[in-house]
């Protein structure tokens, strides 16, 4: 008989032979006992019957409750190749041990599967950048990827969901997605945190739970951080707002004085020549916040590409030095070198090494105070390579304006910086230059005192 029949129809040949076998025993016996008269054949007959009827009732049990898992096992087996019965297949134990087998052998098979497929997802989810945490319907952590893990600890997994995130919208979110009012809720919050890093939270519903039982909710929460596109965006409306403002100013003035030629001092010749004066000046300044804008915009589109040239500081230094001599002298400022004739050459660009230190220079004039000097200083350093220091002996500056003085536009002293001259531009630029380099700009002022502007550069190789 074949498994593909057997497992059909209900066993009856099977049964008949359990049943069989069962009562062979006490056949025999009672044979046994007739043949020497311990037994009448009337008892012997009288005692068989109900017995063999017993034997009967039990194997027909025994078959149809084997056979019922055998089919189970079927079901779960599906088109796994099968292994013929052995000898004792009236018991049906010898399918039964063949189909275990076979069931333990799609078992480990699956297991590696499931191993497999969840190492994978761990895989995936780690190598995500955004922070993601799964929840259980209780909103305890059940699963955190690298991120989460970094971002809030290794011991949130096991945790409630208020432990890492105590915000209210957070919060909220989740009980709302885990009671099932909503499948999906996006949201934005801001982290109290020295940082004050912003996210862009979105909370999605996991059904879980048997098939055909009422699911219970679980949710994966996903967090972005969106820190870097609010400050970029408030640097975009404070720039446009900026520059807006810069070049507002001198155009006012230039068509006040242009209305006022036109006008009232048309025939004036003394006010004439102070009016074209003024607006010369001012022309002059829109010129070099223009040129310092294009300046900025080109050095970012190239910001990316590092520069590979050998550039000797030394020599560049002095003719620097040498070009913003009358300036200083003009303020009875003197310029100092201090160069080490022994360093490397920086890796750069030369044109734009030169407006790094220009600029640092010019600065260090501007607002040095009269007979007072500027150091300028190169000598080898360990963290890059090498480093240039701009030193001035003015007014200083404040510590908490130090971290900002590298944004567009910003000003210690507005009024000042403009009466001088000066953009609001020119310490951004030097800094995307020298991030160009892959080098680094170290500010430090002491108020009073002066201050320092140090440029860390690698060397050629």
């Amino acid at each position: 008989m074949s498994d593909g029949g057997a497992s059909n129809r209900l066993p009856v040949t099977r049964w008949l032979g359990l049943s069989a076998l069962l009562g062979l025993p006490l056949l025999v016996v009672l044979a046994v006992a007739v043949m020497r008269h311990a037994l009448t054949a009337r008892e012997a007959v009288l005692i068989g019957l109900p017995a063999l009827l017993l034997y009967m009732i039990f194997s027909w049990w025994h078959s149809r409750t084997v056979r019922r898992a055998l089919d189970r096992a079927e079901g779960i087996l599906g088109d796994e190749p099968r292994t013929p019965s052995s000898w004792d297949a009236w018991t049906m134990l010898g399918e039964l041990d063949a189909t275990v087998e076979r069931l333990r052998r799609h078992l480990v098979s699956e297991k590696g599967q499931v191993a497999v497929q969840s190492t994978t997802a761990d895989a995936i989810l780690n190598a995500l950048p955004d922070p993601l945490l799964v929840l259980d319907p209780g909103r305890r952590v059940i699963r955190a990827n690298h991120a989460a893990r970094t971002l809030f600890g290794n011991e949130i997994v096991g945790q409630d969901l208020s432990l890492a995130l105590r915000h209210p919208s957070v919060l909220d979110a989740a009980d709302g997605v885990l009671a099932g009012q909503s499948a999906l809720v996006a949201a934005d919050f801001s982290l109290p945190t020295a940082e004050g890093k912003s996210f862009s939270l979105r909370v999605a519903a996991l059904p879980s739970g048997q098939e055909g039982a009422r699911p219970e909710m679980a949710a994966v929460l996903a967090l972005h951080d969106i820190t870097a596109l609010q400050k970029a965006e408030r640097m975009r409306a404070d720039f446009v707002a900026n520059a807006s403002h810069e070049l507002r100013t001198p155009l006012a003035s230039l068509v006040g004085f242009i209305e006022t030629l036109l006008g009232p001092a048309r025939d004036d010749e003394p006010a004439r020549l102070r009016f074209l004066g003024i607006m010369r000046d001012q022309a002059a300044r829109m010129a070099r916040l223009i040129n310092d804008l294009l300046s900025l915009s080109q050095i970012e589109m190239r910001e990316h590409d590092r520069p590979r040239d050998a550039v000797a500081l030394q020599p560049l230094l002095r003719d620097l030095a040498e070009g913003l001599a009358p300036q200083a002298e003009a303020k009875d400022i003197t310029i100092k070198l201090e160069l080490d004739d022994a360093a490397p050459a920086a890796l750069g660009a030369r044109d734009e090494l030169a407006q790094v230190f220009q600029n640092l220079i010019d600065n260090a004039v501007k607002y040095g105070r009269p007979g007072s000097t500027v150091t300028v200083g190169l000598r080898r350093h360990d963290e890059l390579g090498l480093e240039v220091a701009v030193t001035d002996e003015g007014d200083g500056i404040p510590k908490q304006h130090l971290p900002r003085l590298t944004e567009r536009f910003y000003r210690v002293d507005s009024a000042r910086s403009r009466e001088l001259g000066g953009t609001g531009l020119g310490l951004a630029i030097v800094k995307h230059i020298i991030s160009r380099h892959r080098g680094r700009l170290v500010i430090d002022s002491e108020v009073g005192k002066g201050s320092i502007f140090a440029i860390r550069l690698p060397i050629v190789r």
